[in-house]
């Protein structure tokens, strides 16, 4: 059930790992490598702090350091992109489930050529899911699959993330949160972040999936995930945006709808948040950089946020 959780979890989380390509704006945007970043000033009585995910890992890479647990530690709350305990919904986990799936019949066979079909089912057969399952499945949320290979499911050390596998810092923070009797909370609803999908037409989310399938093929000696993976471990948060800016076709041109409107519609909720006490923030890695990052926001807001190293 956890490992469903996991994967569930980072479908949410498909925007995540995305990012802006607007001017960048010098005297507010992070050049530091830090995943952790202090939030303080303006009218706060005591600090916040922003953590950078990314929504799953292997488990042999995941990384949590002791400046990182003192920080959560702190915080009073945790708030996620979403309320981390709806995945425990049952209802609500059925209800995500069946907006996965195109409406009206649709199937990824009507938006492909029979070219790019074939493409996608070789993949999908390599990792061990046979597209015919998939059909239905909105493009999008492929492409999350075609992104984690078998990483995501758990295929290739055991299928347990127990024995090796895949974990998810938000899954391990909500745990580590509970333990602590912290509240949680979330910027969003899971409802809302499955309406983003449609808003996106069909056929962009097809030409989205097949960036994201091509860019794996690509012979540059390993995969997009591997990459952002090492640069994540590096803390290199203008490496991870480098990189996603290099790929102009990865949000098939949807940056403001699934980034940048939400960034600074969470502003906002966070500052109400950090006046009522200390808040650890957790949302994607790619929601703090760039001018449109909720970093350079939370300064332009009158902030100071300051990178935390040791």
């Amino acid at each position: 059930m956890k490992k469903v959780l996991i994967v569930l979890g980072a479908l949410l989380g498909v925007t995540g790992m995305a990012w802006s390509q607007v001017k960048v704006d010098e005297q507010f945007i992070p050049t530091e490598k830090a995943l952790l970043w202090k939030i303080s000033g303006k009218d706060l009585q005591q600090p916040s702090y922003l953590f950078g995910t990314i929504h799953i890992i292997d488990k042999e890479d995941y990384f949590f350091t002791p400046y990182m647990q003192k920080a959560l530690d702190e915080a009073q709350s945790v708030a996620f992109e979403i309320d981390m305990e709806d995945m425990t919904d049952f209802s609500k986990i059925v209800g995500m489930m069946s907006s996965m799936y195109m409406k009206d019949n649709k199937t990824l066979r009507d938006l492909l050529s029979e070219e790019d079909y074939e493409l996608v089912s070789d993949h999908f057969n390599e990792m061990g899911l046979p597209l015919m399952l998939l059909e239905r499945i909105k493009p999008m949320f492929l492409s999350v699959l075609a992104g984690g290979g078998e990483n995501m499911m758990g295929f290739g050390q055991g299928g347990d993330e127990a024995e090796g596998g895949m974990v998810s810092y938000e899954m391990e923070l909500t745990e580590a949160a509970k333990a602590k009797q912290k509240d949680i909370a979330g910027l969003e609803t899971m409802e809302f972040q499955m309406s983003l999908f449609d808003s996106i037409p069909y056929d962009a989310q097809a030409k989205m999936l097949m960036s994201s399938i091509k860019a794996e093929k690509a012979d540059t000696g390993e995969n997009q995930l591997d990459q952002m993976v090492k640069m994540y471990k590096e803390q290199d948060i203008q490496g991870m945006q480098n990189m996603m800016d290099s790929d102009p076709d990865g949000l098939g041109g949807y940056e403001e709808l699934l980034l940048q409107k939400r960034n600074r519609n969470w502003i906002p909720q966070m500052a109400e948040m950090m006046g009522a006490g200390s808040v650890f923030f957790a949302v994607g890695a790619g929601h703090l950089g760039g001018e449109e990052g909720v970093i350079s926001l939370l300064r332009q807001a009158g902030y100071e946020v300051t990178p935390v190293r040791e």
